[in-house]
């Protein structure tokens, strides 16, 4: 029987403090808030038990952070969608800030095993002077395993709306794009990481959140297959490709180190899940 579940997270700011609430049905929920850094930043687990989708099961997420409130959402594993006899497997996220809010999602990557069908989307939408530090990573297969991605697809969606919107189909059967030179060039990891706002980027802002990303990439391994661009004034992006999770995820961790500390002017307090 597929499982449908709903999370509703809303983040506000009270006495100083950055507070989370949140509603669900079925199973998906968050642990308890965290406040490693202080009380301006709360942090939080999303947590699914029954530990990735089938076809036909259903995840939707909607997080809404209040004005001047800071949230910072990870995930203690991978998202894993599983082989699928027919129906596609659907994750929906929805990321919505008031004025002055901040918020990081950083899920841990989203797992496609052989067989899978799968759609991953993901809608930003922050107001006027809100901004979020985001990722996407999709991993391919289990090449430690020696499962390689053989049939099956991922329908890859990441939009703000009337700015920026990022779509594709990642097919096992399409020969030129998984191994081709102008698609994935037979690596099976592809990452993203996003600096996102709700109002243009000063121009000296934009430059300095491309300068930051590009210093990590020229001292990564990954850097001959990675890069950073604005595509508008609201979007700073870093594209990776790498053949495994480990070395991507490594790189958009030191990105985001760079942005938090570069753009906000704060550590990179890490996650506790992290380091577990």
């Amino acid at each position: 029987m597929p499982w449908h579940a709903r999370l509703q997270l809303d983040y506000q700011l009270q006495a100083g403090r950055s507070t989370a609430r949140f509603l669900h049905h079925g199973p998906l929920r968050v642990l308890q808030s965290l406040y490693p850094e202080g009380d301006a930043v709360c942090h939080n687990v999303l947590v699914h038990p029954p530990g990735g989708l089938v076809g036909g099961d259903t995840l939707e997420l909607q997080v809404q952070v209040g004005p001047g409130a800071h949230g910072l959402i990870t995930t203690p594993g991978a998202t894993r969608f599983y082989r699928s006899e027919g129906e596609p497997a659907v994750q929906r996220t929805r990321l919505v800030l008031a004025p002055g809010a901040r918020l990081e999602w950083l899920p841990l990557e989203a797992l496609c095993y052989s067989g899978c069908l799968a759609e991953n989307r993901l809608r930003l939408e922050p107001a006027a002077g809100a901004e979020l530090i985001g990722w996407d990573v999709a991993a391919f297969g289990l090449p430690h395993a020696g499962q390689p991605f053989e049939h099956g697809h991922l329908l890859q969606h990441i939009e703000l709306p009337g700015a920026w919107l990022e779509r594709g189909r990642i097919d096992a059967a399409d020969a030129r794009l998984m191994d081709g030179p102008l698609g994935l060039a037979g690596r099976r990891c592809l990452a993203s990481v996003f600096f996102a706002t709700g109002s243009a980027l000063p121009r000296e802002r934009r430059q300095q959140a491309l300068d930051a990303a590009r210093a990590v990439i020229e001292a990564h391994a990954l850097r001959d297959t990675a890069g950073a661009t604005s595509p508008n004034d609201q979007v700073v992006v870093v594209r990776v490709l790498a053949p495994l999770v480990e070395p991507a995820m490594g790189l958009l961790r030191q990105v985001w180190a760079a942005w938090r500390t570069h753009l906000w002017e704060k550590s990179a307090q890490s996650p506790r899940i992290w380091a577990m």
